[in-house]
């Protein structure tokens, strides 16, 4: 498991484009029959990438974490973005299609992943946050999330966000996870931009060919920065940071925070005029 700390805007500002990436972006997080993880010490947040193709996976524990099992002080949230695939958790099989998600509760000592089809294996991406409080392992498909429209064509930023993790969806400690699809034709998301100083915010970029790229725009809204992002590639965002993107082609993304407060509304807006 890579270890990554944080850097102050001070620092970041100062960041060339190496520099950006070896500390922003999370690239090959898809690997046939591995499990990638980076722990991030922005809310101490865990983000990873699951392929099984023929083999099946389990969740490993890791001496950094100084617990018995991954998940003896944390919860997990799990999107699979790949085919059909199984998630059994303390030996309860789970069937995790498609945009599906599985929430795993504090307490799950083994956790592992499997695909239902080797020649369209699953794509399983994480998230994992420290947690004081057991809630039940959930499943949530996609087909039962209400989706919430939003932006419009003449922007460009026309979208559907599904919201699985959260306050009135499936209960957490503080992980608060969703997914974004933009229509045809747009391209942009989350524009306008804000930031959240009380939560960090992870994305993770899908359906992108191969040729194409997202521009992820980060840091201060007054100090922007890009990332240039290719498929199956996820970008930490801190709390002082705006996360904004907009693509070549269509793509959508997995946004998860974690954090002092758990309301997904709680944002504070950075005007587009105001960004430099």
């Amino acid at each position: 498991m890579e270890i990554r700390f944080q850097q102050s805007p001070k620092e970041t500002r100062s960041m060339g484009t190496s520099e950006l990436r070896e500390n922003f972006l999370i690239e090959n997080m898809v690997q046939s029959d591995q499990i990638k993880l980076v722990y991030t010490h922005y809310d101490r947040m865990i983000i990873g990438g699951i392929q099984p193709v023929k083999q099946v996976l389990e969740l490993p524990n890791h001496p950094e974490l100084r617990a018995a099992y991954f998940l003896e002080r944390r919860e997990a949230g799990v999107i699979n973005v790949g085919g059909k695939g199984r998630i059994i958790a303390d030996g309860q099989s789970y069937e995790v299609n498609k945009l599906d998600c599985l929430y795993i509760g504090k307490g799950v000592q083994s956790v592992r992943f499997q695909s239902a089809d080797a020649a369209n294996p699953s794509v399983f991406y994480l998230l994992s946050a420290p947690a004081h409080k057991e809630y039940a392992t959930r499943l949530m498909k996609k087909e039962e999330v209400l989706p919430v429209q939003m932006g419009a064509i003449s922007t460009s930023n026309q979208r559907t966000i599904y919201k699985y993790i959260f306050e009135e969806g499936i209960h957490s400690c503080q992980l608060v996870m969703g997914l974004t699809v933009l229509a045809e034709g747009s391209v942009w998301n989350t524009m306008p931009a804000h930031t959240h100083t009380r939560r960090m915010e992870a994305y993770f970029y899908f359906d992108l060919d191969f040729n194409q790229r997202v521009m992820h725009f980060m840091g201060e809204p007054t100090e922007t920065r890009h990332l240039v992002i290719a498929n199956h590639e996820a970008v930490i965002s801190p709390p002082w940071s705006i996360h904004s993107g907009c693509g070549t082609a269509s793509y959508s993304f997995i946004w998860g925070m974690a954090g002092e407060n758990y309301t997904y509304t709680d944002m504070d807006p950075a005007p587009i005029e105001t960004l430099k």
